[in-house]
């Protein structure tokens, strides 16, 4: 089983929205990919919490994926290149792992 682990840090606003109203944003897409991606066997999206001290990164993709051409499959997913393609706008930084279990 392959583990992939991505953490995101967020522009403080764009487009109107705030921080948080783009993680939320960010959550629902991402989750939401599991009910068009069958290569997906758990996904989550934890957005940190407000007003406390502030860590790193805003939001963390936590997913499992049965082998590395499932893990490709999701991520050439057209559906998935979209919602990539927003953060992509919003993020100012990336950090990711992935590992098998």
């Amino acid at each position: 089983m392959i583990k992939h682990i991505v953490f995101f840090k967020l522009v403080e606003s764009a487009d109107g929205k705030t921080n948080v109203e783009l993680a939320e944003r960010i959550k629902s897409e991402l989750e939401n990919l599991k009910n068009f991606i069958p290569e997906i066997l758990k996904i989550e999206v934890g957005i940190n919490i407000p007003n406390v001290p502030k860590t790193d990164y805003d939001i963390v993709l936590y997913s499992e994926f049965e082998s590395f051409d499932a893990l490709d499959i999701y991520q050439e997913h057209p559906l998935h290149k979209q919602v990539a393609a927003f953060i992509g706008k919003v993020k100012t930084s990336r950090a990711a792992v992935d590992y098998i279990v």
